[in-house]
C-alpha cells in the first residue's frame, strides 16, 4: 500500500511538469491549443529579433507536425501566434512590417491581394503594447481570421491571401530565417 501511495505521489508531482507550456524568451507557449474547434499542437516557436532586441515570440500550431512550407499549406488549418515582447513595437511599425512581409512573401506581386492587405493592416491600427497577442487562424480554402488578445478583429477570405500570410514567416524570404527554422522545428 505504501508503494502505491509513493507511486501516486510521484505521478502527482510529475504531472504539472508534463503539462507545462514551453517557455520561449520568457513567454509561455502552450504545447496544445484549440482554434476553430480544431485541436492543434505546437509545431515550433521562436523569437523575432532586430538589432539584438527581441520583438515578439512567433508560434506555429498545426493538426499534424510539418517541417516544410508545402506541408503547412496542405493542412486544413494552420495558426500563427505572435506575442509581443517589446514596447518598441508600435501600430505603425507593425503595419509597415506586415506590408514588407507581404512584399517579400509574394516577390512584390501583391496586385491580386492588395485590397486584402490594406484591410489586414488596418487591424493593427489600435495601440500595441508589450504582452499583446495576435493570432492568425488560417483555414485552407477559406482565408484568415485575425484575433488580438482573444478578441476577433476581422476575417479575410481567399486562399491567395492565406498563403501569402503564412509565407511572411515560413516562405523563401521570411521575416527572419531563424524564426522560420524554429517554427518549422519538431
Amino acid at each position: 500500500m505504501k508503494l502505491n501511495q509513493l507511486i501516486g505521489l510521484v505521478f502527482a508531482v510529475m504531472l504539472p511538469v508534463v503539462a507545462q507550456a514551453k517557455v520561449v524568451a520568457d513567454v509561455d507557449v502552450a504545447e496544445q491549443a484549440t482554434f476553430a474547434e480544431q485541436a492543434l499542437v505546437l509545431n515550433g516557436a521562436g523569437v523575432r529579433s532586430k538589432f539584438f532586441m527581441d520583438l515578439y515570440v512567433g508560434s506555429l500550431y498545426l493538426p499534424t507536425a510539418a517541417d516544410q512550407l508545402d506541408s503547412v499549406l496542405e493542412q486544413p488549418i494552420a495558426v500563427i501566434q505572435l506575442t509581443i515582447t517589446s514596447g518598441m513595437i508600435t501600430s505603425d511599425k507593425m503595419r509597415n512590417a506586415i506590408e514588407e512581409g507581404f512584399d517579400a512573401a509574394t516577390d512584390s506581386n501583391t496586385g491580386s491581394i492588395k485590397m486584402d492587405i490594406q484591410h489586414f493592416t488596418q487591424l493593427f491600427a489600435d495601440e500595441i503594447v508589450e504582452g499583446d497577442q495576435f493570432t492568425f487562424v488560417t483555414q485552407k480554402g477559406k482565408g484568415v481570421t485575425s484575433i488580438k488578445n482573444d478578441q476577433v478583429q476581422g476575417e479575410i477570405a481567399g486562399e491567395a491571401f492565406r498563403q501569402a500570410l503564412l509565407k511572411i514567416w515560413l516562405g523563401d524570404n521570411p521575416a527572419q530565417k531563424s524564426l522560420k527554422q524554429d517554427m518549422l522545428a519538431q
